[in-house]
């Protein structure tokens, strides 16, 4: 007798075959593998994000098991949908995961090069992270001969200090509105208190790569930030050099900010 043979249906819907139903060691979970693969095409879209159609395709996962994967997701933050376009990018609940980890977990040799420029320019060099809607400085070096004060673990001022103004310049519109404070509070002479003028500063940091602050948050503290990023344009962190006038003043800045941008560039994940 010839046996029969019955075809099996693919099981992957509208998208195909879900490769993601591979057999799975038993110690794996399904559901966890599929959403992982998801967070990593969410990841590999970048900055413009991908579409939920896209990302079943590039996992293999039927659309409607992509769809609800990633509304469970968003409701961890760890990704976010844009409800215009129905694209999906990264959510802050995952960076703020990693940093809350230690900046080493993301970042590279951070104490190394904070020790490295400090050395070189004879100021505090300090890198700085956002933590739920609050900067906070998370390591500094300052040399062996100044005497400075410490800002580590303290939260600062987002519009009044050169690492603020990066997170607000690379910041997305969303980010922005969630982030900039109704009332721009002058804390010095020269804090900027008028939004125009403060968006005109955002402009031309994102344009020469580093913010400047001029005593704007503490009369004694003058420097220049860079952004740490990552491989998709996404900001990490903030590397800073500050200091007292007159050691501190405009004339150095374009020098420290090159000195900062190409110290941010060492930190970041390859």
């Amino acid at each position: 007798m010839r046996a029969r043979v019955s075809a099996k249906k693919p099981t992957g819907g509208p998208a195909g075959p879900d490769k993601s139903r591979a057999p799975l060691s038993s110690s794996r979970v399904q559901s966890v593998d599929r959403a992982v693969s998801l967070l990593r095409a969410v990841a590999d879209a970048g900055s413009g994000g991908a579409a939920t159609v896209a990302l079943s395709e590039r996992c293999g996962i039927n659309r409607a098991t992509a769809w609800r994967l990633l509304s469970t997701l968003e409701t961890h933050g760890l990704v976010v949908s844009d409800r215009a376009s129905g694209r999906w990018s990264l959510g802050p609940g995952l960076v703020d995961m990693a940093r809350s980890a230690g900046s080493d977990v993301v970042l590279r040799d951070v104490h190394e090069v904070l020790e490295s420029v400090a050395l070189q320019v004879g100021e505090t060099a300090a890198l700085a992270v956002l933590r739920h809607g609050s900067l906070t400085y998370v390591d500094e070096v300052a040399p062996t001969a100044i005497v400075s004060a410490s800002w580590s673990g303290q939260p600062v001022s987002l519009h009044a200090t050169s690492t603020g103004k990066v997170v607000l310049a690379w910041s997305t519109e969303e980010e922005l509105a969630r982030l900039m404070p109704r009332k721009l509070e002058r804390y010095t002479d020269t804090t900027i208190t008028d939004r125009v003028a403060l968006q005109e500063d955002l402009d031309r940091t994102r344009e020469r790569g580093y913010a400047t602050c001029h005593g704007e948050f503490d009369v004694s503290a003058w420097g220049v930030s860079a952004p740490v990023l990552d491989r998709t344009g996404r900001l990490l962190a903030v590397l800073s050099i500050w200091g007292p006038p007159p050691r501190v003043v405009p004339e150095r800045f374009p020098a420290l900010g090159a000195i900062t941008i190409e110290a941010a560039a060492k930190m970041a994940p390859r």
